[in-house]
């Protein structure tokens, strides 16, 4: 059987001038924490992570995470070293925004943060509104970028958003002024497009910040294979080559004499 362990967020602060318990805390701050938790814990999108149980106890408000005992020793080392320096910086990015948000979090609604774990010589760090755990450089640049995939979701009340299933990112949600969809004629839903989007991007790493997708404009999306249509481009740019005995050096003629 495998040796488990647990990970405790554990915060206090007041709400509606009483003490918070977990009688008063909202479910929407237990929904913003858990969608911070695998992020905390695990940097990338692995699916071989160990399992995550969780349970909200008393004592304030305490998050119980339970998982690996060796996922629990390791977490222990780098609330240690953010301890120790009081910087998030040389944490992988997507850990690093989770302790950002939880950050943000504090300072929103001027709770204390404790992060530590069951070992009996625990690490332990602390959020509140005085601390500063945002990372000291701009790692996120302004980009454009296009989506493809199956509207299955459009509208919303306050904040309007389009849902869009795509093969290789899975659904994405798209915020989408509601101009737009009021005024788009015909029916959107179940159909496929191209959306075009302005999002965040990691400027080292490339990823893209996918809750921060803002829609541009739609873009009609024929996926259909023209097989002969191809056969006949390479058809004539065959015949272009033809004269051509040393390609590469034309080719390198055409480009000049800088490096690619």
């Amino acid at each position: 059987m495998e040796n488990k362990g647990q990970i405790e967020i554990r915060i206090t602060g007041r709400k509606d001038n009483q003490e918070l318990t977990p009688e008063n805390y909202d479910i929407r701050e237990i929904i913003a924490m858990l969608e911070n938790v695998e992020s905390l814990l695990y940097s990338s999108d692995s699916k071989e992570r160990p399992t995550i149980s969780y349970k909200i106890e008393g004592g304030s408000v305490r998050h119980v995470l339970t998982t690996s005992m060796q996922e629990v020793i390791g977490f222990n080392a780098i609330i240690g070293q953010i301890n120790e320096n009081q910087s998030i910086d040389f944490l992988e990015d997507k850990t690093a925004k989770a302790f950002e948000n939880i950050q943000k979090m504090a300072t929103r609604y001027d709770y204390t943060f404790y992060i530590l774990t069951s070992l009996d010589r625990t690490n332990e760090v602390k959020l509140d509104k005085t601390t500063n755990f945002h990372q000291s450089e701009p790692v996120w640049v302004d980009g454009e970028f296009y989506f493809y995939g199956t509207v299955t979701n459009a509208g919303g009340k306050d904040k309007a958003n389009i849902h869009l299933a795509t093969e290789e990112h899975g659904i994405i949600i798209i915020e989408t002024p509601q101009e737009f969809l009021k005024e788009y004629e015909g029916n959107i839903l179940y159909k496929t497009f191209g959306v075009r989007v302005k999002a965040k991007q990691h400027y080292k790493t490339f990823e893209i910040d996918k809750s921060s997708l803002k829609f541009i404009e739609l873009v009609d999306y024929d996926p259909t294979w023209d097989e002969e249509y191809l056969d006949n481009l390479i058809e004539k740019a065959t015949k272009n080559w033809v004269g051509i005995e040393d390609k590469d050096a034309w080719l390198r003629e055409i480009r000049g004499d800088y490096e690619v």
